[in-house]
């Protein structure tokens, strides 16, 4: 029994080790650079996200898939998922397209919370999402700031 014990510790303590292994990543940088429409189908509005991922890293950044949430004004708008794979090098940058879908009801949710604000200018969003990349390289991220639609929009 005492072996059992002193043997579940020490890979307890080598596995907790093994984590300063891994080095220290910056977080990546992900900015919005633009949106372009996808064909749609029955109820749903399709779009094209697309990203420039910066990595600050001295090493390369792999993935194998993409998934994003989108919120505005509080509220769930879009969300997608792709399975891209590729590698971010050091200090570089790369723009990922990933399609997101909005559902009828999430627009429905959208209208009805601008018609309680009453504003198309600096609406919040948050955009949440990660890069995928095995069972230690998933690197998650959030950008926020505002939206400023013009007064002729519609949803």
């Amino acid at each position: 029994m005492r072996r059992l014990i002193g043997l579940t510790l020490s890979l307890v303590l080598l596995s907790l080790s093994a984590c300063a292994l891994f080095p220290n990543r910056d977080p990546v940088n992900i900015n919005v650079v633009g949106i372009e429409p996808l064909q749609s189908k029955d109820l749903e509005v399709r779009f094209a996200v697309k990203l420039r991922v910066q990595n600050p890293n001295e090493t390369a950044i792999d993935y194998n898939g993409v998934a994003l949430d989108l919120e505005v004004n509080g509220r769930p708008l879009a969300s997608g998922v792709s399975d891209q794979q590729g590698s971010i090098p050091r200090f570089s940058e790369t723009v990922l397209m990933v399609p997101v879908s909005v559902s009828a009801f999430s627009v429905l949710r959208q209208t009805l919370g601008l018609s309680q604000t009453q504003s198309l200018h600096n609406m919040p969003y948050v955009l949440r999402g990660k890069l995928a990349g095995g069972l230690f390289g998933t690197l998650r991220f959030v950008d926020r700031g505002t939206l400023d639609l013009p007064d002729t929009a519609t949803w």
